[in-house]
């Protein structure tokens, strides 16, 4: 028994030992452990200084950049100003313009149309003057052709009666002038042949 005893004491021993050196072997881990997270900590805080560096200069250059866009922007509403203005101005320059052209049109047309009523009126008084011109030179014309059918008419009676009258006196004188006209005749042939000449180889 008491050799028991003794391996036991010896186990018990052994094992103080090894608890003894496992805890001295997790306190060293636990050790290394920290050590490990204090360099991961500072390596960390390393890295969020430098994170927060860049952060700032980031942020200087975006301030600076805002800066500019804020100038950039100023620029072009100040010049979106100024050409809505300039566009404001034309656009009232060219409604006045052609307000006035447009008075201008409608006043010419006033004018043009008045003398559209007025060549209107005249055309119709020339067409009624030359409608009434032609009915007095037809009323005319037809006055001129009565006229002058009773002109021949007369003419043609006065003809007629000067010929029967000039019929007449030369049925009157026809004997005379027959007379006369052979005695001439005669005489005529006398003289030539006393001449000797044949008067029918005249």
């Amino acid at each position: 028994m008491p050799p028991k005893t003794k391996e036991k004491g010896r186990k018990a021993g052994a094992q103080k030992k090894k608890k003894n050196s496992r805890a001295d072997v997790e306190a060293e881990a636990k050790h290394r452990l920290m050590v490990l997270e204090k360099e991961l900590l500072l390596d960390h805080l390393a890295l969020r200084r430098d994170e927060a560096r860049r952060a700032k200069a980031s942020e200087e250059l975006l301030k600076q950049r805002l800066q500019v866009l804020e100038a950039e922007l100023k620029e072009a509403r100040s010049e979106e100003k100024a050409m809505y203005a300039e566009m404001s101005r034309q656009r009232q320059a060219i409604q006045q313009e052609l307000e006035t052209r447009s008075k201008h049109l409608e006043e010419e047309v006033r004018g043009l149309q008045e003398q559209l009523e007025m060549c209107q009126k005249e055309a119709k008084a020339a067409r009624e003057e030359a409608e009434q011109a032609l009915r007095e030179r037809d009323q005319t014309l037809t006055q001129l052709r009565a006229r002058l059918a009773d002109v021949e008419a007369k003419y043609e009676e006065i003809f007629h009666g000067s010929l029967d009258q000039l019929l007449a006196k030369l049925r009157a004188v026809k004997p005379h002038w027959d007379g006369a006209a052979l005695r001439l005749h005669t005489r005529h042939e006398e003289q030539l042949r006393q001449f000797g000449l044949n008067p029918l180889d005249l």
